[in-house]
């Protein structure tokens, strides 16, 4: 099991937590977050109605499928997060939610913006009010854990409040469902690939299923794969690869992947990105004459519509 970090959004202590957070951050990318405020309550409801979601029948499921906008329902097999090493897809369905944003508001007509695919009310009662809920409540530990990582980058604690970055984000919250396929690793075949999030952070809350893995040092052969364990009440916070270039690789975007077992596996990610039209480029602090920028600049939008393309089945052809 991976020994990680553990910040407590309730404490007075600000020094202390972004000490613990600064290690996280340049050891390991991942940690987690306690006492965040979502209620147990209300976290046992997402998990709830997700799970009812994912025990539709298939075709109920394909009538949601996911969009251009990057919305609704993947199936089995349609992400190939690591395309080395994986015989087929990963061994996961999922679905995508993002900010809710009317079809007629001029926003709409931006990637990754518009409005989500919703479960009729006859068919899932309450469910879009649940995820929806899920999404603000989200949104906002994401912002109290970004300040964090702000002071922990020698910058002012609101640098990402920035109506650049995560004053109008890109937030996508996904429900995943691991069905039982037992991953045999020697034979290419995974709950999900290796992979590194593509974003500034994830918040990650999990069943009591152990499936997690992560690989510290990606350089290393052979690769060395930790366990993440569940720990009940807390989300599971991993950086992503706009920090990792904010950062100039100071702060880590590391790879993980899911090995399942024959037990069923429940998550929900909540993918955190700036604005899509933010410049990422190396922050100041972080380069000098004897480390310059290992990165060029990129947008956000840019950048994440062309991981996404690396990363799906194209079902146009």
């Amino acid at each position: 099991m991976a020994a990680l970090n553990c910040i407590d959004l309730s404490s007075s202590d600000i020094q202390k937590s972004v000490s613990l957070l600064r290690q996280a951050c340049s050891d390991s990318g991942f940690f987690y977050v306690v006492n965040h405020g979502i209620s147990p309550e209300f976290m046992d409801e997402v998990f709830s109605q997700s799970k009812r979601f994912f025990s539709l029948p298939l075709d109920e499921k394909m009538k949601l499928l996911r969009n251009e906008k990057n919305r609704g329902y993947t199936p089995l097999l349609d992400q190939h997060l690591d395309p080395v090493n994986q015989i087929h897809g990963d061994y996961k369905e999922g679905y995508y939610i993002g900010v809710e944003i009317p079809e007629d508001d001029p926003q709409a007509k931006k990637p990754f913006r518009g409005p989500n695919l919703w479960p009729t009310a006859d068919i899932l009662p309450g469910w879009r009010e649940t995820m929806e809920r899920y999404h603000r409540e989200a949104l906002e530990v994401a912002r109290a854990v970004a300040r964090i990582i702000a002071l922990a980058l020698d910058l002012d604690g609101n640098f990402f409040d920035q109506s650049e970055m995560l004053g109008d984000p890109i937030a996508i919250l996904r429900l995943l469902h691991y069905e039982g396929k037992i991953s045999e690793p020697e034979r290419g075949i995974y709950g999900a690939g290796a992979h590194s999030d593509f974003g500034l952070l994830t918040l990650l809350a999990t069943d009591d299923v152990i499936g997690l893995q992560i690989c510290k040092d990606k350089h290393v052969e052979p690769q060395i794969w930790e366990y993440v364990s569940p720990v009940k009440g807390a989300f599971i916070v991993n950086l992503g690869d706009l920090l990792e270039r904010w950062s100039n690789c100071s702060f880590r975007s590391t790879i993980h992947r899911v090995l399942v077992s024959s037990q069923e596996r429940y998550s929900i990610a909540f993918f955190v990105f700036p604005s899509f039209n933010c410049v990422v480029k190396c922050l100041p602090a972080c380069h000098s004459e004897d480390n310059p920028p290992k990165f060029p600049p990129v947008t956000c939008g840019a950048y994440l519509m062309q991981r996404y393309e690396d990363t799906y089945v194209d079902r146009s052809s």
